[in-house]
């Protein structure tokens, strides 16, 4: 039953999933803040961090840059460029390095064809159009009574939970390359280690709260359209 536009079973399924993902979000700035204070001994910044760990395991075409915003690192595989915001490209927190070495894992995954990126890769197109085009389709379906229209929406977004399922072995295993070429290589000490993996691992669960929340959204819109529970109301 609806409350005017508001359908409190909405909250029902996905009200748990938004307070996990407000408490991962916290977990991340705060376990950043804290360890981007902590200078590592080596005194190497992220990109040289980045560079050296590229080299080492012989990926030569990918181009380490800087650019703008707060913890917007990422790996672009279309251009092979591996792009580090301002504080962890030049940074030499163990914060920084940990972030860097987690980018350079997906350059590296990209480099040795790893199975999950590639999927991941392909999911986008459907994944965008889904997260784009579901939740007008939803609506208006629903409000017209179009159950077909509905059901397509749902359909869609199918495709952008996927993607972030999809995404969670892939977050995953650049964080154990990281880990692994931090401390393998000798590059963070064992004490420095600690605060590499909490960082990493704060920054991993922001991806499980999306992939539950975008799981509960699906289930709440399957619910509405009438394909679970027999409700299309």
């Amino acid at each position: 039953m609806y409350f005017g536009w508001f359908d409190p079973m909405y909250l029902l399924f996905v009200g748990p999933c938004l307070l996990l993902s407000g408490i991962c979000s916290w977990w991340v700035k705060s376990s950043f803040s804290k360890y981007s204070q902590v200078g590592a001994r080596n005194g190497m910044t992220g990109a040289d961090i980045a560079r050296a760990i590229l080299q080492y395991n012989n990926v030569h075409d990918v181009r380490v840059e800087q650019t703008g915003g707060f913890l917007s690192d990422h790996y672009d595989p279309t251009s092979r460029t591996l792009r580090l915001s301002a504080q962890n490209y030049s940074g030499r927190s163990i914060a920084a390095l940990g972030i860097a070495a987690h980018e350079v894992g997906h350059a590296i995954q990209h480099a040795e064809a790893y199975m999950w990126l590639g999927l991941r890769s392909k999911l986008v197109p459907m994944a965008n159009i889904g997260t784009n085009a579901s939740y007008f389709l939803i609506f208006i379906g629903s409000i017209m009574q179009f159950g077909a229209m509905a059901q397509l929406g749902v359909f869609l977004f199918a495709f952008a939970t996927l993607f972030t399922i999809v995404t969670l072995p892939v977050e995953f295993d650049a964080s154990r390359r990281a880990l692994l070429a931090l401390e393998g290589g000798h590059i963070l000490q064992a004490d420095e280690m600690v605060g590499a993996r909490r960082v990493l691992r704060a920054a991993a669960s922001t991806y499980v709260a999306a992939a539950i929340t975008s799981i509960a959204t699906l289930l709440y819109y399957a619910m509405r359209a009438g394909l679970l529970g027999g409700r299309n109301d």
